[in-house]
C-alpha cells in the first residue's frame, strides 16, 4: 500500500470511529462505487476525501472537482492529500485549479498546496502563477510567510529566468533571503 494511503486511511479510520463504512471504502476495488460516494447525498467528509484520494490515485479524472475542493480545505492534512491525488491524477484542469487557487487572495491561507504542487506540476501556468503569488507576499508584514517561501522554493525548482526579478526582490526579506539566493543559483544565467 502506498504510504500516503496508508496514513490517509489511519487518519480517516480513526474519523470515521472505525467504521466499518471505512474498512467498505478502503477495501473495495470498485470505482464506481467510490465514484458514488462523491456525488450521494448526505456522505460524511472523511469518506468523500477516502473516495476522491482512491481515484485520483487510480487516475480517475472523476475525482477532480473532490479534490480541488480539498486542496484549498481550511486543514492542511486534507490539502496535502488532495495535493498529492492531484500531482497525481493526469488531469489537464489541475495546473489551471491550482494556478486559481494560489493567486486567489480571499484564500491566501490556504494558498500553500496549491502552490506546492504547481511546482510539483510543471505547467505552464505555474512560473507565472507563482510569481503572483509571491509578488503579493513580498509587502511589509505579509503573515503569509510559508506561503511566500514555498513560492521562492518552487521558482528555483523550475529553474525559469521569468523568477529571476520577485527572486531578487525576495532578497530584501530574512525570511526568504537564503531561500532565494538558493533558488536563483538554481536559474542558468542568461547569454
Amino acid at each position: 500500500m502506498d504510504e500516503e494511503l496508508r496514513s490517509l486511511t489511519e487518519r480517516l479510520r480513526a474519523e470515521s470511529g472505525g467504521s466499518a463504512a471505512c474498512d467498505r471504502l478502503v477495501a473495495t476495488e470498485d470505482p464506481d462505487a467510490l465514484a458514488g460516494v462523491l456525488t450521494e447525498p448526505g456522505q460524511p467528509l472523511w469518506a468523500r476525501e477516502l473516495a476522491a484520494f482512491r481515484l485520483g490515485l487510480a487516475g480517475d479524472r472523476r475525482a477532480f472537482e473532490s479534490l480541488v475542493l480539498f486542496l484549498n480545505h481550511r486543514d492542511p492534512q486534507r490539502c496535502a492529500s488532495a495535493e498529492y491525488a492531484l500531482a497525481r491524477l493526469g488531469d489537464p484542469r489541475t495546473a489551471r485549479a491550482a494556478a486559481a487557487l494560489a493567486t486567489n487572495e480571499l484564500r491566501v491561507a490556504y494558498a500553500l498546496h496549491p502552490v506546492r504542487l504547481l511546482a510539483g506540476l510543471r505547467a505552464p501556468e505555474s512560473v507565472p502563477a507563482l510569481i503572483t503569488t509571491l509578488e503579493r507576499r513580498l509587502r511589509p508584514h505579509d503573515p503569509y510567510r510559508r506561503v511566500a517561501l514555498a513560492c521562492v522554493e518552487g521558482l528555483g525548482s523550475l529553474e525559469d529566468a521569468r523568477a529571476r526579478p520577485v527572486l531578487n526582490e525576495a532578497l530584501a526579506h530574512p525570511a526568504l533571503a537564503e531561500a532565494a539566493v538558493r533558488a536563483l543559483a538554481r536559474i542558468p544565467k542568461q547569454r
